[in-house]
């Protein structure tokens, strides 16, 4: 197992506003355009899964698992290569004024990790910083 977590972001809305957000899958639609579809294509969405074609690697697929309202969300590859969880952690300092945190668990054998590591981190980094510039 390894695991792969972002920095703190700060998100200027309520922890209610960014979880209803983030815990419907349907409004990742929104980012669509904002991502290179050279690496990235095939994109579905509904309120619980999202599938999408990583290149080279082929199709992964999240489900949410879990939801704590204005918390965290819990997500599971349910389609990958390599088995992944993802939780969102949500943490409200004032009315506007949420914190983000995202870690991604990975299963990965000694071959693979130094490999995918680097990219996994950046992945989630990314993904970080695009969930906090979001127009929530």
């Amino acid at each position: 197992m390894a695991d792969f977590t972002s920095e703190v972001k700060t998100i200027p809305h309520s922890a209610e506003k960014v979880f209803d957000m983030l815990s419907d899958l349907s409004n990742l639609e929104r980012l669509k355009s904002q991502i290179p579809q050279d690496k990235i294509s095939d994109f579905a969405f509904d309120r619980d899964t999202c599938s999408f074609t990583v290149s080279p690697v082929g199709q992964i697929e999240f489900k949410i698992i879990e939801r704590e309202p204005n918390k965290t969300i819990k997500l599971m590859s349910t389609n990958s290569p390599v088995h992944l969880q993802m939780w969102i952690q949500l943490r409200e300092v004032a009315g506007d004024d949420t914190r983000m945190k995202m870690t991604v668990r990975a299963e990965l054998n000694a071959f693979l990790k130094p490999m995918v590591s680097k990219p996994i981190q950046e992945a989630v980094d990314r993904i970080s910083e695009v969930i906090a510039q979001l127009p929530y």
